[in-house]
């Protein structure tokens, strides 16, 4: 078994479940133990991070990887302040009847993240458990971790973040009822409200979007189609909540409902504010223009 928040199940956790599945038998599950919340987001919400999968997209990594069962502990101030050996001997031994611990180099764990991994080894020993620590995974000399993510979503830079999550970033979501002002625009678009905030990115993107298929014996299945995306608070036309809005290239149909997943490819630039509608729609046609071709010499997802 591993533990961790995973969030976003990126190429270093993929070592740790890799390790996992390596050490277990046959007769052996792959287990994983997580938190929901995300520990910073109990003790300092306002400065919480940025989401990189929400936990039906982490549960769908998790699963992927070869784990067979994922435990999800709420964190919340009471588990926070277990002591490390309280928390190993709860969680791992009587919880879970842990036989080997595979965590990182730099794992902490209990009150005030006082425990390290030289304590896990030493509560293993009592507790007759083993613990194994892959090494950490970099790219190009920097490791590879949810906060590295964060910084080249942040930066815009999706390539390399793609790099170090194994995958293109994605975010998902249900099509919601909007202001419907897109259609009136010429720009009709699927909103999707965020569940994970702060958003890991902002600005207008070049996107493939994963929407379902309802033709003939195709019933059930899913396409990707490209468009374009604008995720902010929308300043122009009053917003006061972060939205995902994606327009789909030459589609019509509706999608309220629906539960899109929306790849990002590039970004074409930073949200901003227009002073008139009439630029507005200026410059969605310029963003228009620059998406189809980036997505025209993009490859389009499986």
């Amino acid at each position: 078994m591993t533990i961790g928040n995973f969030d976003g199940v990126h190429l270093g956790h993929s070592a740790l479940l890799r390790r996992c599945v390596e050490l277990a038998d046959e007769k052996e599950s792959v287990s994983v133990v997580t938190f929901e919340p995300l520990p910073q987001a109990v003790f300092k919400p306002e400065a919480a991070p940025a989401r990189l999968t929400t936990v039906y997209q982490k549960l769908l990594q998790l699963r992927a990887a070869g784990v067979d069962r994922t435990w999800m502990l709420r964190f919340d101030r009471s588990l926070a302040s277990l002591p490390p050996r309280e928390f190993v001997m709860r969680v791992l031994v009587e919880g879970l009847a842990a036989r080997c611990v595979v965590v990182g180099e730099d794992f902490r764990f209990g009150h005030r993240r006082e425990g390290d991994v030289a304590q896990l080894i030493t509560l293993g020993e009592e507790f007759e458990f083993e613990v194994d620590t892959p090494r950490a995974v970099y790219l190009e000399e920097e490791r590879v971790s949810s906060t590295s993510i964060r910084s080249a979503l942040a930066a815009g830079n999706l390539e390399r973040a793609a790099k170090m999550l194994g995958r293109p970033f994605r975010m998902e979501g249900h099509v919601v009822l909007g202001q419907q002002l897109g259609r009136k625009l010429g720009y009709p678009t699927a909103n999707l409200r965020i569940r994970a905030r702060p958003a890991a990115v902002q600005g207008i993107f070049a996107v493939y979007v994963r929407v379902p298929v309802y033709h003939g014996d195709q019933h059930g299945r899913h396409t990707w189609l490209p468009g374009v995306s604008s995720l902010g608070w929308r300043p122009t036309v009053g917003g006061r909540e972060p939205l995902l809005e994606v327009h789909l290239f030459d589609f019509e149909r509706d999608l309220y409902g629906q539960r899109l997943e929306v790849e990002f490819v590039a970004k074409l630039r930073d949200e901003a504010h227009f002073e008139a509608i009439e630029p507005l729609v200026a410059q969605m046609r310029r963003d228009e223009a620059a998406a189809r071709l980036i997505l025209e010499n993009t490859q389009r997802p499986d």
